[in-house]
C-alpha cells in the first residue's frame, strides 16, 4: 500500500507530503473549475486511496475535501464528497489489491453497493468493504466520512472469517467503533503518525481496534444460547479451520485434539450453530480458491493445482462444490465472466 513520491510535491491541486513509507495527500475542490474536479478526484483516489473511477452525478458539480494518510499496512481517509460517485469497476478489481476497508459514515447518508447488497449507511454506522469486489460509493445526503484500509493478510489471522464480515452493517453502538474513530482522529490531529516510532505503534493499535470491532460484529449473532465456554470453543475451532483449511489432513479429530475436546463434542458445537464441521471446512476452502482464481499472481496456475492447494483431494468434487456455491465454474470466475 506504499506510495512512492517526493518528500513534498503538488500533483495538480493534490498536495503530497511525507517521506519513505509515509505520505499525506490533501485535496480540495474549493478553488478548482467544475470541469476539472472529476479528473482531479480520480487522480487523488488512484494515488492516495485505491484505483477507482469517479463520475459526476445527475449533472451536479462534484465537490470534495479529503485527507489521506498512507502508512505501512494502513491507510486513513477523512473527508467528504458530494455530486459524484466513486466506483471500483470490474476492470480495476483485477489489479491485485486485496485490501479491506472499514467505512464509517460520520454524518449524512452514504450509499454503498457491493456483493449484491445496496446499503444506506446512516450517521454513525459502518461497514467493511473489499477491494476485490466491484463497489460503488455515493453520498446520498451531504456529510462526511472516515475509512481505515488495511491489507487482507493483516486481518485474516485476527478474526474467524473476514469475508463473512464484509458488507454487514455495523451499528454505531458496536464495541470499539467509537474508540477506533476517536483514536485515529487523535493520531491525525496530533500529528503522531509523523514520528516513525509512534507511527508503528499507532498502526498496530489501529489493527487491534479494527479486529475488536469486527469481532464484536461476529458475536452479535450469538447473543442467544451461545455464550461462555461453548461459544469460545466454537469460535476458536472456526479460527483454526479458517487459517489451516488448506491442509488436506485437517479433520474434526485433529481440531478437537487441538481444543482438548472430543470429536463428537466439537460436532455438536457446529450442529448447534446450524452447520457441520465438514460444511464449514468446505466453505473455507472454496473461499480461498475463489480468491486465488481472481488474483493475477495465480493466473498461470491450473485450476486443478488451486483445488489441491486449498485442500481438496478430488477435482470433480471441487468443481461440483464450487458451481453449487458460486453458480459458476472456476474458469468462469478466472475469466471475469462471473463475480
Amino acid at each position: 500500500m506504499a506510495v512512492h513520491g517526493q518528500a513534498c510535491s503538488l500533483v495538480g491541486e493534490i498536495a503530497v507530503s511525507g517521506k519513505d513509507d509515509f505520505f499525506i495527500f490533501n485535496v480540495s475542490t474549493d478553488d478548482i473549475p467544475e470541469d476539472e474536479r472529476v479528473p482531479l478526484l480520480r487522480e487523488f483516489y488512484c494515488r492516495g486511496v485505491l484505483r477507482a473511477e469517479v463520475e459526476a452525478r445527475d449533472g451536479k458539480p462534484a465537490a470534495a475535501s479529503f485527507t489521506s494518510h498512507v502508512l505501512p499496512e494502513a491507510q486513513l481517509l477523512i473527508g467528504g464528497l458530494c455530486g459524484a460517485r466513486v466506483i471500483r469497476t470490474k476492470q480495476l478489481v483485477g489489479d491485485g489489491d486485496d485490501s479491506l476497508a472499514l467505512i464509517v459514515n460520520r454524518s449524512g447518508v452514504l450509499g454503498i453497493s457491493e456483493r449484491g447488497h445496496d446499503l444506506r449507511l446512516q450517521a454513525g454506522e459502518a461497514v467493511l468493504t473489499s477491494a476485490e469486489d466491484v463497489t460503488t460509493f455515493e453520498r446520498l445526503l451531504l456529510g462526511s466520512g472516515f475509512s481505515l484500509r488495511v491489507p487482507r493478510r493483516v486481518l485474516a489471522p485476527m478474526i474467524v472469517d473476514v469475508d463473512d464480515a464484509v458488507m454487514r452493517v455495523i451499528p454505531e453502538s458496536t464495541t470499539g467503533l467509537r474508540l477506533l474513530v476517536d483514536y485515529a482522529m487523535a493520531l491525525v490531529r496530533d500529528k503522531t503518525l509523523e514520528v516513525p516510532a509512534m507511527r508503528q505503534l499507532g498502526v498496530a493499535h489501529l489493527h487491534d481496534l479494527l479486529a475488536l470491532v469486527l469481532g464484536a460484529t461476529d458475536h452479535a449473532r450469538d447473543l442467544s444460547g451461545r455464550r461462555g465456554v461453548k461459544a469460545a470453543r466454537l469460535q476458536k475451532a472456526k479460527f483454526l479451520i479458517a487459517n489451516n483449511c488448506w491442509q488436506q489432513d485437517l479433520s474434526v479429530t485433529s481440531v478437537a485434539h487441538e481444543l482438548g475436546v472430543t470429536p463428537r463434542y466439537l460436532q455438536r458445537l457446529f450442529e448447534a450453530d446450524g452447520k457441520t464441521f465438514s460444511s464449514f471446512l468446505t466453505e473455507q476452502r472454496l473461499k480461498r480458491a475463489h480468491r486465488m482464481l481472481r488474483e493475477p499472481d495465480f493466473a498461470a496456475r491450473p485450476v486443478s493445482s488451486i483445488a489441491y492447494d486449498v485442500g481438496f483431494g478430488d477435482l470433480s468434487y471441487f468443481n461440483r462444490c464450487f458451481r453449487r456455491t458460486y453458480g459458476a465454474t472456476p474458469s468462469d470466475v478466472r475469466s471475469g465472466g462471473a463475480p
